[in-house]
């Protein structure tokens, strides 16, 4: 198994409303989908950042498009408006989840970044 960043084989939109966040994380080669689907759960990220998921996760997959959307409540610390941090913004998540590795099949061939 080969351990690559997901930055490396996917992109993430954000968006926030309040204290919730929704992440949409989509795969570039439809040949790393399944490997994300299986290890990008929402049990993984309420374990990989447990004080910053204060509410529940949801993911909805979206197979054909080779995406995944996430609806992260509470995970805002109130949101933009009543947070004193000073990025609280759903934007946020996007690079906390590009950050998380996915493993791989060896030899499978990723798209790398320069």
């Amino acid at each position: 198994m080969t351990s690559v960043p997901l930055r490396k084989i996917a992109h993430a939109r954000a968006g926030d409303k309040g204290n919730i966040s929704s992440i949409g994380v989509f795969v570039t080669d439809p040949r790393h989908y399944p490997a994300v689907k299986a290890q990008l759960t929402p049990k993984r990220l309420k374990t990989t950042f447990p004080a910053l998921l204060q509410g529940p996760v949801r993911r909805y997959s979206i197979d054909h498009l080779c995406a995944l959307n996430f609806v992260m409540e509470q995970a805002l610390e109130g949101g933009v408006n009543e947070s004193l941090n000073l990025d609280s913004h759903g934007k946020s998540w996007s690079f906390l989840l590009l950050a998380l590795t996915i493993e791989l099949e060896e030899g499978e061939p990723f798209l790398a970044s320069p």
